[in-house]
């Protein structure tokens, strides 16, 4: 691990200034993204979304490695980024999505079952997250776990409590290699009561407590490494339908702030 890191520094390289010169190139307006916004690592939602005509780009994202759509749910508009699958990448969208007008940052994707609660839920709402990947460490001091904060887990109390009731706290491990989920690392895992692996939340938690900004993370628990035949299968629509109802009850959460 390179050991020049200064957390109290603010970098050269900013987000708002790229953007800047994104839109001067690209000729976009200033202008807001959507207050919520969604990252779908799987691009399952987005494609469902955009199928069914409930979804269009979005006119004042500037960013250049990605295409935001927009679309409504009970009249709050919300936009969404398919495919930001990784945590580096998760970042770079989050520091982008902040400067742009998001208040509320929302991450739903694929996970491998490490070993689920008792109740057996279909999604984890992860707490924290095994920093096993490079991104966080650039934004926190080294540690084990990057943790939700305690303001979002008790607002979303009312999700995981709610009718929804496949919802369950959890914790996740994040990988930057999934192709290095060895039996010994699944095994560490397991041990420290960890639920899922997936690729993005230590990163976006450790982004959040440095920025202070509003970010939780959904794990939807799909698949067993494909260890199995069959694997990875959601559901009907590719689980599009239920992730939504699931955004729903988040952001009526949410409103209570």
């Amino acid at each position: 691990m390179i050991n020049n890191k200064s957390y109290k520094q603010e970098s050269i390289f900013k987000p708002k200034n790229l953007l800047r010169e994104a839109r001067r190139q690209k000729s976009i307006n200033v202008c807001n993204i959507p207050k919520i916004c969604l990252l779908d690592p799987d691009g399952d939602i987005l494609d469902y979304l955009v199928e069914s005509k409930q979804a269009s780009p979005n006119k004042c994202w500037a960013g250049y490695h990605s295409t935001m759509y927009e679309f409504e749910i009970e009249g709050t508009k919300l936009g969404i980024i398919a495919n930001a699958v990784g945590a580096s990448f998760a970042v770079l969208l989050a520091e982008q999505m902040f400067v742009s007008g998001c208040e509320l940052l929302i991450s739903i994707t694929s996970a491998g079952i490490i070993k689920l609660p008792e109740d057996n839920p279909e999604y984890i709402l992860i707490t924290k997250a095994l920093r096993d990947e490079g991104t966080s460490v650039h934004y926190l001091p080294p540690s084990e776990f990057a943790h939700l904060s305690e303001k979002i887990v008790t607002l979303t109390e009312s999700v995981v409590d709610s009718a929804f009731s496949n919802v369950s706290y959890g914790a996740s491990w994040t990988t930057d290699a999934p192709y290095r989920e060895t039996p010994t690392a699944i095994q560490y895992a397991r041990a420290q009561n960890i639920n899922v692996v997936e690729m993005e939340a230590a990163a976006l938690y450790a982004f959040a407590e440095f920025r202070k900004k509003n970010v939780l993370c959904y794990a939807h628990a799909t698949n067993t490494m494909a260890q199995t035949a069959g694997d990875f299968e959601k559901g009907e629509l590719n689980g599009s339908k239920k992730s939504l109802e699931l955004i729903k009850h988040t952001i009526q959460a949410f409103r209570r702030i």
